[in-house]
């Protein structure tokens, strides 16, 4: 479970807040979609609630652990071991196989041959299976965003957090992709949230979460 409280967000120089003293809690098995305006502050939110951005007043836990009191050694665990992360674009390494893309947190956390036949399993579940061997640099737009979400869970994260991950895709390869979440969401019980500017995707999650200038509006 992760709870903020009193969440607040400034950026510099002049302290511009863009998060206003959010409370919220994502139960585990939450399927949520975070949504807004541009500017309204979702993104900012994803990335304080992932712990992708650390410099914020108020509290956030994550399983009963205080954000602002690990050290950096026990947030990189955390990001590795617990949490995956979806972006708008896929941040691939061209020069790796599409296998070993996805092999990359499991590489570094020394766990890559325990976690290969999973890596397999994935790109079987994501339709990749065959073109494991191939460079990344090869695929369409849609198939990385696929490869990224297939690394994204190959440590069996309990969380993932996406940012716009269908912003760049065509409606065809953005419904593969939230059917993925979906099929993770149920298959093992993945706790998702994702930011979206698209109505209907945000419509399709169990809970939406709307938000305007810093603040949730509704949930």
């Amino acid at each position: 479970m992760i709870k903020a409280q009193g969440l607040i967000k400034k950026f510099p120089p002049n302290d511009f807040v863009v998060i206003k003293g959010i409370d919220m809690t994502i139960k585990d098995g939450d399927f949520i979609s975070l949504m807004g305006r541009s500017g309204s502050g979702k993104s900012t939110l994803l990335y304080l609630l992932s712990t992708l951005d650390r410099s914020f007043e108020g509290k956030v836990h994550i399983d009963n652990r205080d954000v602002h009191q690990m050290d950096v050694k026990e947030v990189h665990a955390l990001r590795n071991q617990q949490i995956g992360f979806v972006f708008q674009f896929h941040y691939l390494i061209n020069e790796l196989t599409v296998l070993e893309n996805v092999l990359l947190p499991a590489r570094k956390a020394g766990r890559m041959e325990e976690a290969l036949p999973f890596a397999r399993e994935l790109l079987s579940i994501v339709g990749l299976d065959s073109i494991a061997h191939k460079p990344s640099s090869s695929l369409s737009g849609g198939e990385n965003q696929r490869v990224a979400i297939a690394r994204a869970l190959i440590m069996k994260p309990k969380y993932i957090f996406a940012d716009e991950p269908t912003g760049n895709l065509d409606s065809i390869n953005g419904n593969v992709i939230f059917n993925l979440f979906k099929k993770f969401n149920k298959d093992f019980g993945t706790t998702i949230v994702y930011v979206t500017h698209d109505q209907e995707f945000g419509k399709l999650a169990h809970t939406q979460i709307k938000l305007a200038d810093g603040l949730i509006t509704t949930n």
